[in-house]
């Protein structure tokens, strides 16, 4: 059940790609190392994204006991980062499909890494919430251009697993986040400053990504630069051992004249559905997963207990993204994310009811494992939607929008305890993944089927 996209093998020897265009060439190519060293480097990327996400749902917990921070403040904090990641999502995909893939991807490393740095320093609220805004900016840019990018590179016949597979790497990067907050964040006054200060990581991460990672060939392609794009292809072949083109030039994608809109006739349904999507997802899964340690704590647990819990249900991350990765090329694209989604539904409304130490954790667990499933469905998805010259902007913008819902749900979480506990909470939360399923439902399967040019 969880085969890696690593163990993928050609049947057959391939001959050279005579006649066809380079997408066509990557797209029957087995999964090599080449893949594997990609996959690898923009997914330790996004841990790195996870990492920091995840961090400061510990540092608001530590915050609350340290600085005797309220549920309004706390709120503020965790709503100004994802301000700062719905503006970034929906220009860094404008920017990747005008200027690049890569590009976009090493600037918001940069941007979110040194400001993430930098929010160890703060001396006040305000400073912390201003930092948070611009490590927001670089966050919500990386997600959807890294998954485009990582899309655009993957064989056809496995697409849906890599990119899920990419997403798993969340889970390693909010389990780093949850080690380092139960060891480091909840140990003393300036234990969060510690925790703050390691998310420097990403910057340094970003030099790799810059100097040692292709260009998309799709973008290259769209730009003019073919010998650029005719490189990185030739560099995947001789990586599976397949001869690059005998004769004359590769054939070139047809003209696909103006850049069309992702609200045109064609486009506009699964925009509209997608962004439904996200906009649910967004708010059942940042309202429950950044509040988790802090209700936790309300619940009567110190805070190292409350950090231990949550380390254990963020390990429940791992299976599911496994369990999606290998259902995505069997079930489809729209099968899993249906089936996950619902499955999260069923778990918020479980969690919201749980009362003991066991049914708390257990409820957690599968609340843990459906979501991050449906998560890695839902990334593998969004790319497939749009032609390439489109592709970053579609996705972008799908996650532009669903942060809306992750600014409003750290503020609502406050509020539906007061009106009706955890389990008004919950239920809300189990709400919001029932609509996600039904607009997913009404998405385009696009199992096997090559990307859009």
């Amino acid at each position: 059940m969880t085969t890696t996209p690593a163990t993928t093998t050609s049947p057959e020897p391939l001959a050279p790609g005579d006649g066809l265009t380079r997408p066509q060439r990557l797209d029957r190519l087995p999964f090599t190392g080449k893949h594997r060293r990609l996959l690898g480097a923009y997914g330790i990327g996004w841990a790195l994204d996870a990492m920091d996400v995840g961090l400061i749902s510990f540092v608001i917990a530590a915050l609350g006991v340290h600085w005797g921070i309220g549920k309004g403040e706390a709120s503020l904090i965790a709503s100004a980062g994802f301000v700062g990641m719905a503006i970034g999502a929906v220009l860094g995909g404008v920017l990747a499909d005008r200027i690049g893939r890569r590009q976009v991807v090493v600037v918001t490393l940069l941007v979110f890494g040194l400001a993430t740095g930098a929010s160890a320093l703060s001396v006040g609220l305000f400073m912390l919430v201003a930092l948070r805004v611009v490590v927001g900016l670089g966050l919500g840019a990386e997600l959807p251009v890294a998954s485009t990018l990582v899309s655009e590179y993957a064989p056809r016949r496995i697409r849906g697993r890599v990119v899920v597979w990419l997403e798993a790497f969340w889970a390693l990067g909010w389990i780093l986040a949850a080690l380092i907050g139960t060891f480091i964040a909840a140990h003393g006054e300036d234990g969060w400053r510690w925790a703050l200060a390691l998310g420097t990581a990403p910057a340094l991460w970003a030099i790799i990504v810059r100097w040692k990672l292709p260009e998309s060939v799709r973008h290259l392609e769209k730009r003019g630069r073919t010998e650029e794009a005719e490189r990185a292809v030739r560099s995947f072949e001789s990586a599976a051992s397949v001869a690059a083109p005998t004769y004359g030039p590769t054939a070139e994608p047809a003209a696909t004249g103006r850049r069309p809109s992702i609200w045109s006739r064609g486009l506009r349904g699964r925009t509209a559905s997608l962004w439904v999507v996200w906009f649910c997802v967004n708010l059942s899964y940042y309202g429950a997963f950044i509040w988790i340690p802090t209700l936790l704590v309300d619940r009567g647990f110190d805070l190292t207990r409350s950090f231990t819990f949550t380390l254990i249900i963020t390990l429940a991350q791992l299976p599911g993204y496994a369990c999606s990765a290998w259902l995505i090329e069997r079930l489809g694209r729209r099968g899993t994310l249906v089936l996950f989604l619902a499955g999260s539904a069923v778990s918020a409304a479980a969690f919201g009811l749980a009362s003991t130490e066991a049914t708390i954790i257990v409820a957690g667990c599968f609340l843990s494992f459906f979501n991050l499933g449906a998560w890695g469905a839902l990334y593998a998805t969004g790319p497939e939607l749009y032609p390439t010259s489109v592709r970053a902007t579609g996705s972008g913008a799908a996650a532009g929008f669903g942060r809306i819902a992750s600014i409003i749900a750290p503020l609502a979480v406050p509020v539906l305890v007061l009106w009706g506990g955890q389990v008004l909470t919950f239920g809300v939360f189990a709400g919001s993944f029932v609509v996600a399923a039904v607009a997913a439902l009404t998405l385009p399967e696009m199992r096997g089927t090559a990307l859009q040019e």
